[in-house]
């Protein structure tokens, strides 16, 4: 079953991106390298609650 999960950049910590996953497979949080318009460059962004 894939869950639907919002991802946030670890420095700003704005909400700007939404994924899924696979909630079977992968027990830990998502992290992924993504652009972040607020801060103008490329982050890290981790799952939230």
């Amino acid at each position: 079953m894939r869950k639907k999960v919002i991802l946030a950049c670890t420095e700003c910590h704005n909400r700007n991106y939404s994924s899924y996953k696979n909630s079977e497979s992968e027990s830990g949080r998502l992290e992924i390298k993504k652009y972040c318009k607020h801060c103008g460059k490329h982050t890290l962004h981790q799952e939230t609650k």
